[in-house]
């Protein structure tokens, strides 16, 4: 693992102030607005879930793995707004040029980046160099969907046939992890509504250490990391759980111990 190597995750919500723009419900309060969205979506696509563009980002949690550094943390804090979450995952990948990872990061993640970095002015020279600012970019970038500088686990295992996909939950379970542990994406709008960021940002820290694991199977799986290597990177993420301190990694941490102990 010479490159730094940078795993996403996403919570979002819908766009209130954008809803009120694009819907005229200008004096509706937040609820009000969300359920009109959820209104209009339905019949339109006979289900709820918003356009890539109508999402705003709540929370990006990674983790992180350089030469000699594993961490997990969610961008910002609780107080941040999506511009400075934007800002800071950005600046990331302009820092490590790490490879990126997620599940279904292509058909999801990454748009609604792009859309809310748009609406913000965000700047992000390296995500988007395909070759114009450092050639060697033109065969290795974030955006060709067939290259490995952003490995979206859930395309390329399932060869890039939607039919064949898989939940990130349903897959982290089989493999022996813990999974969702009983939370769910779904949730994320009402926790906000609730004021529960903290809650939220605790969620998308154990995905995105789920993704994380499936990972390194996957990195194990295609010969880049020995038998043994991989099994040095599991104990990494064990430790790495335990020092956190933080009640929602020291039960991800003791549920993966118990799945594999059975």
């Amino acid at each position: 693992m010479n490159r730094p190597t940078l795993v996403f995750d996403i919570e979002t919500v819908p766009d209130v102030e954008a809803g009120r723009r694009l819907l005229g419900l200008d004096g509706l309060d937040d609820a009000s607005v969300v359920e009109a969205m959820k209104l209009q979506r339905l019949g339109e696509a006979g289900h709820d879930f918003m356009r890539h563009h109508l999402h705003r980002v709540v929370a990006i949690s990674v983790v992180l793995r350089t030469a000699d550094t594993l961490k997990v943390w969610s961008l910002g804090t609780p107080e941040s707004d999506e511009a400075e979450l934007l800002q800071r995952f950005f600046e990331g990948v302009e820092q490590f040029k790490p490879t990126l990872v997620s599940w279904n990061g292509s058909g999801f993640d990454l748009p609604v980046l792009h859309y809310r970095a748009l609406l913000h002015g965000i700047e992000a020279r390296t995500y988007w160099d395909t070759g114009q600012f450092e050639r060697e970019r033109k065969w290795d970038n974030y955006i060709s969907r067939y290259q490995f500088a952003h490995i979206d686990l859930m395309d390329v295992l399932s060869a890039y046939q939607p039919r064949a996909a898989a939940r990130l939950d349903d897959l982290a379970v089989m493999l022996g992890l813990p999974g969702k542990m009983g939370q769910s994406g779904a949730a994320v709008s009402e926790q906000w509504l609730n004021g529960e960021i903290e809650a939220i940002r605790n969620y998308c820290e154990t995905d995105v250490v789920n993704t994380y694991l499936i990972y390194l199977r996957f990195e194990r799986m295609r010969g880049q990391l020995t038998a043994a290597q991989y099994e040095t990177e599991q104990a990494r993420v064990r430790d790495m759980l335990r020092a956190s301190g933080k009640p929602h990694l020291l039960a991800y941490e003791e549920a993966w111990h118990e799945s594999n102990s059975h």
